[in-house]
């Protein structure tokens, strides 16, 4: 299982990767890996400021739809469009070209409560 020492995860299998002011945010290998083959990923809140924990987009898998949840609040300024067709990209790379979006956060601090690496393999037991 990866698990990059340089991000930040949350409870809910998302990873955090700040570029300057803004958060890159996918889902984790072990997410990726529980959900199966990744057949669609929606994100309809493009343009929008969602509070933290909050519902951002879907991602489906041949057996299930899993809602995707944001781990900083901010406005959603960036969908990985290429994702509408290559959605498998969140299998093969999850932490590369498997991004999802990017959220310019309101409150750096919000990254404080986010897991590190350790903590993360802890809560996957990896």
């Amino acid at each position: 299982m990866n698990i990059p020492a340089e991000l930040k995860y949350t409870k809910d299998h998302e990873w955090v990767r700040m570029e300057g002011d803004l958060a890159v945010v996918g889902i984790t290998d072990f997410a990726q890996s529980e959900l199966g083959d990744i057949v669609y990923v929606e994100v309809e809140t493009l343009d929008e400021s969602l509070e933290k924990d909050a519902v951002f987009g879907t991602v489906e898998a041949v057996k299930t739809v899993s809602d995707l949840f944001l781990p900083l609040s901010g406005e959603i300024v960036e969908f990985n469009e290429s994702l509408e067709d290559e959605p498998e990209k969140v299998n093969s790379d999850p932490y590369g070209e498997g991004w999802m979006i990017k959220v310019k956060v309101d409150n750096a601090s919000d990254l404080e409560s986010l897991m590190s690496d350790e903590e993360y393999k802890a809560l996957v037991g990896g």
